[in-house]
């Protein structure tokens, strides 16, 4: 039973950094758009690659605070519950991005 509440926690944890990981990515794209601003495919993915790049940074600097007792563990987790979820994010954009390749490479001219 105790697996059950905690498999069902984390997955809460997940759909929930899921949302706010979406929401952060909207976020960062509407004031780009709204401004006027080079809103190009190749900014946007500049954009959230260095986004998912700090939280990943934000990730291991909060696993060595926590490490050298300056970091509580509900921070540590959170942090990388967010740098696992920019990672998983990164992975399935390359993996649509190599995909699409591959579809282009195969068409016929």
């Amino acid at each position: 039973m105790l697996e059950a509440i905690s498999s069902t926690a984390i997955s809460a944890g997940q759909a929930a950094s899921r949302a706010t990981e979406a929401q952060a990515i909207s976020s960062t794209a509407i004031p780009a758009i709204q401004s006027g601003a080079d809103v190009g495919f190749e900014s946007i993915m500049k954009q959230v690659t260095t986004d998912a790049i700090g939280t990943l940074k934000a990730g291991e600097a909060a696993s060595i605070s926590a490490m050298q007792g300056k970091e509580s563990t509900r921070r540590v987790v959170e942090a990388l519950m967010s740098a696992e979820q920019a990672l998983q994010t990164a992975v399935a954009v390359r993996d649509k991005v190599v995909q699409a390749y591959q579809e282009v490479v195969r068409m016929s001219i």
